[in-house]
């Protein structure tokens, strides 16, 4: 039957409830996996590494003792704040993949940006929009 404007699709309709039906009962597995994301990074020359949780958290800090023999101290900052902000990438790429797994199509074309785009973000930078508006 041929779409009457005014008229929802009832099939689409349907289609989306049922997917939305799917993803919800797969909740409890969805927050397993997502809590379950660590993002892991090394700096280039190999001498600090980061672990962060699945919200960015800092959860391990490496430092090797190399690193403490270079008497400049916010060249290592730099070089801790670039590592750590890799693994949340590391982090927020891995919890993409798994809402990318377990969200119908449609929910992700809803969500997609916004979501994408916060989980990605370190807080800096979510800070930063915020602050001057750009959400």
């Amino acid at each position: 039957m041929a779409d009457v404007p005014g008229r929802p699709d009832w099939s689409a309709l349907h289609h989306m409830v049922s997917d939305l039906r799917k993803a919800t009962s797969e909740l409890p597995e969805i927050q397993r996996r997502m809590l379950s994301v660590t993002g892991t990074a090394s700096s280039p020359d190999g001498l600090i590494t980061a672990v962060v949780g699945p919200r960015g958290h800092l959860m391990e800090l490496g430092i090797d003792p190399r690193a403490l023999r270079r008497p400049d101290s916010k060249a290592l900052s730099a070089t801790i704040l670039q590592t750590v902000r890799a693994a949340i990438e590391d982090a927020g790429r891995q919890s993409t993949e798994v809402l990318d797994d377990v969200l119908p199509g449609d929910l992700r074309a809803l969500a997609g940006t916004d979501v994408r785009t916060f989980v990605g973000s370190h807080d800096a930078d979510v800070r930063g929009r915020a602050e001057d508006g750009r959400g």
